[in-house]
């Protein structure tokens, strides 16, 4: 049963697991999700994070066996619901970049320069008048 409640999972996540005998002949059940191998989709820290289940033995095998009506199988259908939604927004965000950038190209394509093209010259600088001396500055009049 553990693999069947787990299916929905495998469909974007390897999956690694840590049995940990505790006290009182509790047990310690942790899935660590993580990136399938040779897969383009890179798990966000939300939805790698490990799912512990802590329990007898006994009581985590009837938490399995609900399947999804379990607190396990809901778990797992909300992380599904989450990396779907993630690769949805994802996919929203690159459509929206392109469009941005479909529109600043066209936008550039139809601005027109309304200034001449050739460049303004600035008067050429004129020399002192010929009686100016360096003791005295020149006069405008």
């Amino acid at each position: 049963m553990l693999i069947t409640s787990l299916l929905p999972l495998l469909t974007h996540y390897s999956l690694g697991f840590d049995l940990v005998a505790g006290p009182d002949e509790t047990v310690t059940l942790t899935i660590l999700p993580r990136k399938v191998a040779g897969a383009t989709h890179n798990p966000q820290a939300a939805e790698a994070r490990p799912i512990s289940i802590t329990a007898n033995a006994a009581e985590i095998d009837a938490e399995l066996e609900r399947g999804a009506d379990g607190a396990l199988g809901q778990l797992i259908a909300s992380r599904k619901t989450l990396a779907d939604q993630i690769a949805q927004q994802r996919e929203a965000d690159e459509a929206a970049k392109t469009a941005a950038a479909q529109a600043a190209t066209a936008k550039s394509t139809a601005i027109k320069p309304s200034a001449p093209t050739t460049p303004i010259k600035a008067p050429a600088p004129t020399s002192p008048p010929a009686d100016a001396t360096p003791a005295e500055p020149a006069s405008l009049w």
